[in-house]
């Protein structure tokens, strides 16, 4: 729970310095693709984390990293601040909170919609203004197929679970019958 806290923290103030600098969205992609890497490559990880080797050759190493990403410099910066901090470990969760919020800014809502067979665009399209109207904001979907639920749809925005599968919709079914309520 502290990490979360952490890597929310240092997400907001990397959302800060984009503000004043009015570099939100190349921030968003940057600290993406430092992410990529770290998340990507856990020998990586264990090396800068392991205080086994010594700290200038892993704090050399990172930059040496960082510096191949053609980042900017106060992003730059920030990952070796992460670093200095011991909190480069986080940079994943840092990315995901950051990426939260420039969603928000941007007044993005990002849905994940699963169904027992592909949808067709047109009903992606349907489904996506439905959730605009209902959220006051620009959907973007991820689409998952899952055919467990038998048929209908489940879709997420963020703590938000619209579940209208038929599975579920059979296991209510059962349930009430156990408890007697259905007439």
């Amino acid at each position: 729970m502290k990490n979360i806290v952490v890597a929310r923290r240092y997400a907001k103030a990397l959302m800060l310095i984009g503000q004043s600098d009015n570099m939100v969205e190349e921030y968003a992609k940057e600290i993406s693709a430092v992410a990529k890497v770290f998340d990507s490559n856990k020998e990586l990880c264990d090396f800068l984390l392991n205080p086994l080797y010594g700290r200038s050759d892993r704090r050399s190493l990172l930059l040496k990293v960082v510096e191949s990403l053609s980042v900017s410099e106060t992003m730059r910066a920030y990952v070796m601040l992460l670093f200095d901090k011991r909190r480069i470990g986080l940079v994943s969760e840092i990315n995901e909170n950051y990426q939260k919020l420039a969603d928000e800014i941007k007044n993005i809502g990002r849905a994940v919609i699963t169904s027992a067979s592909p949808l067709s665009e047109d009903t992606v399209e349907k489904l996506k203004n439905a959730l605009s109207a209902k959220t006051g904001k620009q959907i973007e979907v991820e689409l998952r197929n899952d055919p467990e639920i038998i048929g209908g749809i489940i879709t997420v925005i963020g703590d938000l679970v619209y579940d209208g599968s038929i599975k579920t919709q059979l296991e209510n079914m059962k349930e009430s019958f156990k408890r007697g309520e259905v007439s």
